[in-house]
């Protein structure tokens, strides 16, 4: 299936957030521009070094009409945008952007691709989870596992008031028992620092646990290996960016949404 504008007007879409070294977005559309025959379009990346840079980038790029949006404006993008979709209101983050003229409209597609690619691993013990980070890509992920009925925890370097919040020490072996799905939402091992994982005591886990990281690159992160090796099941975030990226293309191309 091919998509061919038809006034002939370049489009232009676009990924910001900081840095963009390792971009999963950029060579996925323009692979998928090539393959696929789509014409008049072309994909860009914009590593802002601040959110606020956002209404010059719109200024200076006219043609934009998407954007994808990543680490660390998931949630600061929010304020710059006219609407907002009820799923992202309630989640607190967009990862999606489709502009019309100089209207904004926010969207999260980061559920929908993480709840499809996670459900064909889950089990009837999978009932409770660890959420490493507390970012955009967490509150995704928060939003997800509610819709699942999976209980969860999240984790993070600094606790906050929420009685599901926890810090790094606070994990020990009881809890990493009774919580056999951990999700890493933080960039942590992403390349080139491969060497880096969250601080958990992986001497506990075992069989029984799912291990899912929304790193993508290395394909197996330290945190994964350490699952690996203790027989736990494994997997990286390249189906959900493959998923949400699809989900963007649809929101970005279709009048009707």
């Amino acid at each position: 299936m091919s998509y061919t504008s038809t006034n002939k007007q370049m489009k232009v879409y676009g990924l910001i957030g900081y840095p963009l070294g390792h971009s999963f977005s950029g060579k996925y559309f323009t692979e998928k521009f090539e393959r696929e025959k789509i014409e008049d379009v072309e994909f860009k990346l914009f590593p802002i070094a601040s959110i606020h840079e956002m209404p010059q980038l719109l200024v200076e790029n006219k043609l934009l009409a998407g954007i994808a949006v990543t680490i660390p404006y998931k949630e600061k993008v929010v304020e710059y945008l006219s609407t907002i979709s009820e799923s992202a209101k309630a989640i607190g983050a967009v990862n999606c952007i489709k502009v019309e003229g100089n209207t904004l409209h926010g969207y999260n597609t980061d559920v929908m691709g993480f709840e499809q690619s996670l459900k064909p691993l889950l089990h009837k013990h999978h009932q409770n989870a660890l959420i490493l980070g507390s970012g955009g890509g967490s509150k995704a992920v928060q939003f997800a596992l509610k819709k699942l009925g999976i209980s969860f925890k999240v984790v993070s370097r600094i606790a906050t008031e929420s009685d599901n919040s926890i810090t790094y020490p606070a994990v020990d072996k009881s809890l990493m028992t009774n919580h056999t799905v951990i999700i890493n939402t933080t960039p942590l091992g992403t390349a080139p620092n491969v060497d880096d994982c969250a601080p958990l005591p992986y001497q506990y886990l075992t069989s029984a646990h799912l291990l899912y990281d929304l790193v993508y690159n290395p394909t197996e992160t330290l945190f994964l290996q350490h699952g690996k090796k203790n027989g736990a099941v494994i997997k990286n975030g390249y189906q959900m960016l493959v998923l949400q990226a699809e989900e963007n293309w649809k929101i970005w191309t279709n009048p009707l949404i």
